[in-house]
């Protein structure tokens, strides 16, 4: 791959486009681009934005990540989740609805492309470790929640308190419930109803745009409009023009945290779906640092043609391989399906349902709760779904910032507990081999009353020597002072940082003050280095440095002098 095959992926797989790829392609592009339209539009509506800015987002953004995305089947464009942030965040600086608030949405897809291009130049792709799978099940399930409550005045066709917390979202709803507008509410059932049927006849049936014809013709025809049925009205037509943003240094400063959580979260959610399809194909690898580019490329040039933030959505995504996309350019035609709608169809969207929109979002979202998921964790481990549940109800009760923000505070943390109490195994050999084992898992051990061998599953760093060494010393005072040789198998250590140098340093001038011998083995490369520098193996002596643990078991229990070089104490107590 050449370096402008790496920038410009286009490169690698135009070049090699061949004739039956196009039928697919087409068809791919059909469909989604079909989809897009119900979709774009409900998803602006969550955004609390005019339905045709979910239609602009659907253009510039797919043109260009499919010059420099890495994914060839990733559908980028607008989705419930990130749609959600924006209102979210917009909300409390500007008023929905306003010339305002449209112009704070589409500036933060500008600085959050101009974010995810920075962390894809600066490769800092490894951002996708900071969120754990439980977390972001938590934080995904219950934005799906939000997200569909936030539904229920368009589904009940009354007014109901838009919020990021689900306890008001359910009082307010259940206040307005006297209420309710029944022919909206029919309506809303019954598209829920026919995208659901749709779907299990053929996937590929395009049910939500279905819903949307079908919903359209009934207000037409019976003017329920009249009766009180909220339509959608006029949508602008014509493409979205280039347009510089502009506002003030103040209202930038409160977008750039906003911003710079989306550009996060976006990219989690596009990474984790382009690498879902990657494990099915064999003739492409997605690029963490290049998607970073590319999506924020999609956000900071979508941004001047009046897009708000965008990523890959998960259920266009599916669609789009289950349907046979072999390249972008199956985006490309998704992007011209939506153009050639803004140029010439939108007055026929004049009397769409607004409960038809909130039907197509409520579909969406419920596939986002993943209950198996939940159950397995369960099982399978306590502690990491606690994690989910509470970046779940964190989400649910104080809006999703400060959900998702908690959920990698929480991860973080349980890394840096797992970090500073690593896990340390006592060894025994097994009789009659040459392998050693957890004394505290296996029966019939070889032990040795005077030697303690230790096996430190993990690097020795800042975080966990105090740990270390409080171990050794206890396991000495326990014994009555009767171990006179420490082996340590240093194979599981993959680094050895400056203090835990120190550290090692230190224990080992209390090891000699209390006439206790302290043997390596199985020290790799790196770790071999840092002794090196350190002055470690100068202290601890080439002799006392095995290649593997049964010659360091040897020595012991046939050698019983052999202590560290003096000087190479002295130098250590003066430090």
């Amino acid at each position: 791959m050449t370096m402008m095959q790496k920038i410009f992926p286009i490169l690698e797989w135009l070049p090699n486009y061949k004739k039956e790829y196009f039928s697919k392609d087409l068809f791919a592009g059909l469909t989604v681009g079909i989809m897009l339209i119900p979709q774009g539009m409900a998803y602006a509506l969550i955004a609390g934005l005019p339905p045709v800015y979910g239609l602009y987002a659907a253009i510039v953004p797919q043109l260009i990540y499919a010059i420099l995305g890495t994914s060839r089947q990733l559908a980028v464009g607008p989705v419930a989740m990130d749609s959600l942030l924006v209102a979210a965040g917009v909300s409390v600086l500007a008023t929905e609805g306003t010339d305002t608030y449209i112009a704070f949405a589409i500036l933060l897809a500008t600085f959050m492309g101009i974010f995810q291009l920075l962390l894809g130049v600066l490769r800092m792709g490894f951002i996708t470790n900071l969120l754990s799978k439980p977390v972001i099940s938590g934080f995904t399930s219950a934005a799906a929640i939000i997200i569909g409550l936030n539904q229920l005045k368009h589904l009940l066709g009354v007014e109901i308190e838009k919020s990021n917390r689900v306890y008001e979202i359910v009082i307010s709803a259940f206040s307005q419930l006297g209420a309710t507008h029944l022919i909206t509410l029919l309506l809303g059932i019954g598209g829920i109803v026919l995208i659901k049927g749709v779907k299990k006849i053929h996937n590929s049936i395009p049910g939500a745009l279905l819903s949307v014809i079908i919903g359209t013709l009934l207000v037409y025809l019976f003017q329920l409009d009249q009766g009180g049925v909220s339509i959608v009205k006029s949508i602008p037509q014509g493409l979205p023009a280039f347009k510089m943003p502009d506002l003030t240094v103040k209202e930038v400063s409160e977008l750039i945290p906003l911003a710079l959580t989306i550009s996060v979260v976006a990219f989690m959610e596009a990474f984790s779906v382009a690498k879902a399809i990657e494990s099915k194909k064999r003739d492409y690898k997605v690029r963490a640092n290049q998607e970073l580019i590319a999506l924020g490329a999609a956000n900071f040039v979508g941004s001047l043609f009046q897009s708000y933030p965008v990523t890959g959505g998960f259920s266009r995504s599916a669609v789009n391989d289950q349907t046979g996309a072999v390249t972008p350019l199956s985006s490309v035609i998704s992007a011209v399906i939506v153009a050639l709608i803004l140029i010439f169809l939108t007055p026929l969207f004049y009397f769409l349902p607004k409960a038809i929109l909130a039907s197509v979002i409520m579909v969406a979202v419920v596939g986002l709760i993943d209950l198996k998921y939940t159950k397995q964790l369960w099982k399978d481990s306590k502690i990491e779904f606690a994690l989910l549940m509470a970046t779940f109800l964190i989400t649910l009760n104080f809006s999703m910032v400060p959900g998702i923000v908690s959920g990698i505070v929480l991860s973080i943390l349980y890394l840096l507990y797992k970090s500073a109490y690593p896990h340390i195994a006592r060894l025994g050999r097994v009789k009659d081999h040459h392998e050693f084992r957890n004394i505290h898992r296996f029966k019939d051990l070889e032990v040795w009353e005077n030697i303690m061998i230790l096996r430190v599953d993990a690097p020795l760093t800042f975080i966990n020597i105090q740990y270390f060494r409080q171990y050794i010393e206890n396991a000495i005072l326990e014994s009555n002072n009767r171990i006179n040789t420490i082996i340590l198998d240093a194979g599981p250590v993959s680094h050895l940082d400056a203090t835990a140098s120190q550290g090692i340093k230190d224990l080992l001038t209390y090891l000699t003050e209390n006439n206790i011998e302290f043997l390596l083995c199985d020290v790799i490369g790196p770790v071999r280095d840092i002794l090196q520098k350190t002055g470690l193996n100068e202290i601890i002596q080439k002799e006392h440095i095995f290649l593997d643990l049964n010659e360091a078991v040897r020595y012991a229990t046939t050698h019983n002098e052999g202590r560290y070089k003096e000087y190479a104490l002295q130098s250590n107590i003066a430090e």
